[in-house]
């Protein structure tokens, strides 16, 4: 009878010890990014590691240290629409990113509302399956914030710091973000402007929609707020109702880039053209602003470096540290073809 093979041995500290000529402690300090040796040895020890194919033993470092190697993050949205919206994405690209060069694990779902996600939070903390978790889409009033104080589970909200109670964030400037857009419509003559919000118990959907009246104000324009859910779907039925009204908009601006698309599809399907009768402008930039007739402008942010911070500050709050709120760049603005002079 045929001998079955052996599965091959995982690499071991002991096998990169035995390569480097150092001692094993020396070596986890090295990995672990601990203080005790060189740049330039924990570099070496990193490379030979790399080579050698050796991964982290995230369970035996819960036994011997607490920490599992691992950060979590809960998306309160359908499944499939995290797929079409291009924002989370490169968000989670960037957080996974600066994870990856601390040897740590994202832990990433979605869950149905907010009680199942602080349901997966207190199983997460209790099995040591996180260190840490990163909040999105921060509501009035929302009982996250509460659960996450009450386990002490280090966290940092990507968001403003309104409602955050003692969590740091990460988060953008909303209001210089609205003046630059909105003095861009005016710079065009554009008086009348509508607003496709994302859902309106969302902290930053109240703040965006607050800054934008502001510069609005400052302008003097005027400004019509419809509330829609970042959808297709609801983009449409937001710039239909927009595009009824008796005093329409002669320019939308929308929450994000998917919204934009649809509203720009459902402008023409009303017979207006975009530019000479709509302008159309999107909070967020994405590639899908290049791919449509005529491109959208929109407010160009780098998501990834955005949530490559926000990883950051949280492999900072878990090591014990005190990041505090911490402000993104202004975005810029990327002019094309969906704005032009009247």
């Amino acid at each position: 009878m045929a001998t079955k093979p052996r599965p091959a041995r995982r690499p071991t500290i002991a096998d990169i010890a035995a390569r480097a000529g150092l001692t094993k402690a020396a070596v986890s300090f090295a990995l672990n990014g601990q203080p005790g040796v060189s740049p330039a040895t924990r570099e070496r020890v990193r490379a030979i590691a790399r080579e050698i194919g050796w991964q982290p033993n995230t369970a035996a470092r819960a036994l011997t240290d607490g920490r599992a190697g691992a950060f979590g993050l809960v998306i309160d949205r359908p499944a499939g629409s995290l797929g079409v919206e291009p924002f989370f994405m490169q968000l989670v690209a960037g957080i996974q990113g600066e994870l990856a060069e601390e040897r740590s694990a994202l832990l990433f779902t979605v869950a149905e509302d907010h009680r199942a996600e602080s349901e997966l939070h207190r199983a997460w903390w209790a099995q040591r399956r996180v260190d840490g978790v990163l909040l999105v889409d921060l509501h009035v009033h929302d009982p996250r914030v509460a659960v996450l104080e009450e386990l002490g589970l280090p966290a940092v909200v990507v968001g403003a710091p309104e409602g955050s109670g003692g969590l740091p964030a990460v988060y953008t400037d909303e209001a210089a973000n609205a003046r630059v857009i909105m003095r861009h419509l005016a710079e065009l003559g554009h008086t009348r402007i509508g607003h496709v919000t994302g859902m309106s118990d969302l902290w930053h959907t109240r703040l965006r929609t607050a800054a934008l009246a502001r510069a609005a104000e400052e302008l003097g324009l005027e400004t019509t707020d419809v509330a829609a859910d970042y959808t297709a779907a609801s983009g449409a039925q937001a710039t239909e109702k927009l595009l009824r009204r008796k005093d329409r908009p002669t320019a939308v601006v929308y929450d994000n880039d998917l919204m934009a698309i649809s509203g720009l599809g459902e402008a023409r399907r009303m017979g207006l053209a975009v530019p000479e009768q709509l302008a159309i402008a999107a909070w967020y930039d994405s590639v899908l602003c290049h791919l449509v007739d005529p491109p959208l402008t929109a407010l160009g942010t780098d998501v990834a470096a955005y949530g490559a911070r926000a990883a950051r500050a949280l492999i900072e709050r878990a090591a014990g540290g005190d990041p505090g709120h911490r402000r993104e760049p202004s975005a810029t603005l990327a002019v094309r073809g969906s704005t032009v002079p009247r």
